[in-house]
């Protein structure tokens, strides 16, 4: 198990990592100090599974889980609308502990919930996919997305813990497993050359889920994460980073309404396009953008790029969240292991990159 400390401006906070790390649950909330209450968040699916651990962890969680659907076509301010209200008539107070028990679109929904009810009521964080325990579940990154655009609405409002329970993986649908598999990839392009080559070898055993790559590549995210959400917790600059292939991604999440892609799978289409522009920018060389693109590409089959005009896409990235004036900014790999923000980049030379990659990648 693996305790790693993550600083905010509220108070900084510990991500539990490893298998049986749910366990631990009681002995570590009694660290949060008085709670009048604990109420559960999850989703249908997910309870399904975890439902035992939890309650076996959580004896004095307050009756049944608030459940929510977790699909990202889910991800709205509906759904915000219908927890809060759920919290409500279950007497949720400012003393209660909300615990979070899911994905990223559990995570992000109950986070902004919680940030938003009674101006503000103490989270935990339970990830239960490889996307959540790498990435969304830890930084305090809360919100949901609206027609326009991907995670448009939200707050940073970091957890109070976070148990990331390795154990919870093993029953993840073998696409779901996979879509976390691009995040990890992001990582090691963009701050992390050794799990990178990390990853070039042992990809195969991660593919195969054998729980020694996975806790190894998985301990390398998280810590990468936390170090960067530290030292910038609110996007002021370095964080940014995070969102390598994201302007592409978000852009054909929302495109598409949340229903072609898993998240990690649009992101994998991203750092193909992430590496196409700095490419055809000059920012990286042609062998590390083949490495990029091999990698990405042996993770899996990734969804069909869609059937959207490249002109529609480019309306969905101006508004994303890194851009500034309507000007697109991109984050973009000038070596594998290092990443930083670019602005100024012709809109021309995107488009094309929109056209080239989906057949670059059509010919593999």
């Amino acid at each position: 198990m693996k305790r790693i400390v993550v600083k905010s401006a509220s108070g900084p906070y510990t991500v539990m990592l490893g298998s049986g790390v749910i366990r631990r649950a009681r002995e570590e909330l009694r660290k949060l100090g008085a709670i009048t209450s604990v109420h559960v968040v999850s989703s249908p699916g997910v309870w399904r599974h975890a439902a035992l651990a939890i309650r076996r962890a959580l004896p004095g969680a307050a009756g049944k889980p608030i459940l929510m659907e977790d699909a990202e076509a889910a991800k709205n301010m509906r759904t915000v609308e219908n927890l809060c209200r759920a919290l409500v008539r279950a007497g949720v107070d400012r003393g209660t502990l909300i615990v979070a028990v899911g994905g990223g679109v559990v995570g992000d929904v109950t986070g902004y919930a919680a940030a938003s009810y009674l101006r503000g009521v103490r989270l935990v964080q339970v990830p239960t996919t490889i996307v959540a325990v790498s990435d969304s579940a830890i930084g305090g990154k809360t919100g949901v997305n609206l027609p326009e655009g991907k995670n448009l609405v939200g707050a940073f409002y970091p957890p109070r813990l976070v148990l990331a329970d390795t154990d919870f993986l093993r029953t993840l649908p073998a696409r779901e497993y996979r879509s976390g598999l691009y995040e990890i990839v992001k990582y090691g392009v963009i701050g992390d050359a050794p799990l990178f080559r990390f990853l070039e070898k042992h990809l195969d055993s991660l593919l195969a889920r054998k729980a020694s790559a996975l806790g190894y590549a998985l301990a390398r995210s998280v810590a990468q994460k936390s170090r960067v959400v530290s030292s910038d917790e609110r996007e002021g600059g370095l964080r940014e980073i995070l969102n390598y292939g994201h302007t592409f991604a978000h852009a054909l999440e929302s495109a598409t309404r949340y229903r072609h892609f898993r998240h990690g799978e649009a992101v994998g289409w991203g750092m193909l396009c992430a590496a196409g522009l700095a490419l055809v920018e000059g920012l990286c060389s042609e062998k590390d953008a083949e490495r990029i693109w091999r990698l990405v590409l042996r993770v899996g089959p990734l969804p069909a790029w869609p059937n959207v005009p490249p002109a529609r896409l480019m309306a969905a990235m101006r508004s994303d969240k890194k851009s500034r004036g309507g000007r697109l900014r991109f984050v973009l790999a000038t070596k594998i292991g290092h990443a930083e923000t670019f602005a100024g980049i012709a809109e021309e030379r995107v488009a094309k990159v929109l056209e080239w990659i989906p057949r670059y990648v059509g010919k593999g």
